[in-house]
């Protein structure tokens, strides 16, 4: 089984759950994987990405130093775009140009959060069911009134595009990635392994 390459986009004031949960997912994932199946090598290959070298303050000011800078790996298998403050990533027309052509070439962009905003920008939700963090939903609805906000729901998979609700949901989305990309038994022994409560769909 060749890698499948999971990126996750890191900015300042980036949720800390929305982008180290995705993260102890798809690496846990490759973990039980390796030691329940026998995989030679890790089935993820996992990833941060950034806009500049330097560490990103996150919220509460937790610092990531990112693996690797915009552009300067393949175009992922999946994308993930985590939430937080997102006003100054939004304003960033670069980035969410990026984020868009990105989006073109990969099997699946997903969301946590907020992030759902600037996948909403970069016009990857328009005329899709989406969701993010309940306290959004109604702000997300009157900035992108092309979007289809879902409440009261974990997550929205539109094939493409996977948005999810807000920080702890993320994990809950990824272990839906883990079932897709692989397959459930993979997911559920993942979601046992990291003692977290998953019962799929």
């Amino acid at each position: 089984m060749k890698p499948i390459q999971i990126d996750i986009l890191l900015f300042d004031e980036v949720e800390v759950l929305d982008c180290c949960g995705p993260y102890e997912v798809f690496t846990t994932a490759s973990r039980v994987l390796m030691r329940d199946r026998g995989f030679k090598e890790a089935p993820f290959d996992v990833a941060t990405l950034s806009r500049s070298e330097g560490p990103v303050r996150a919220r509460a000011g937790l610092r990531i130093v990112p693996d690797s800078i915009l552009g300067k790996r393949p175009v992922p298998t999946v994308l993930v775009v985590p939430g937080g403050v997102v006003d100054e990533p939004l304003s960033d027309a670069s980035l969410v140009r990026w984020i868009a052509t990105t989006s073109a070439r990969t099997r699946i962009t997903a969301s946590v959060c907020t992030g759902a905003f600037l996948l909403a920008a970069a016009g990857l939700l328009n005329g899709k069911r989406a969701t993010t963090h309940w306290e959004d939903q109604d702000d997300l609805a009157r900035r992108f009134p092309q979007v289809r906000v879902e409440r009261n729901v974990p997550w929205v998979d539109e094939g493409g595009v996977v948005t999810s609700g807000g920080i702890s949901a993320g994990i809950h989305m990824s272990l839906h990635l883990v079932e897709r990309l692989v397959d459930r038994e993979a997911a559920v022994a993942t979601a046992r392994q990291l003692e977290y409560r998953w019962e799929g769909g």
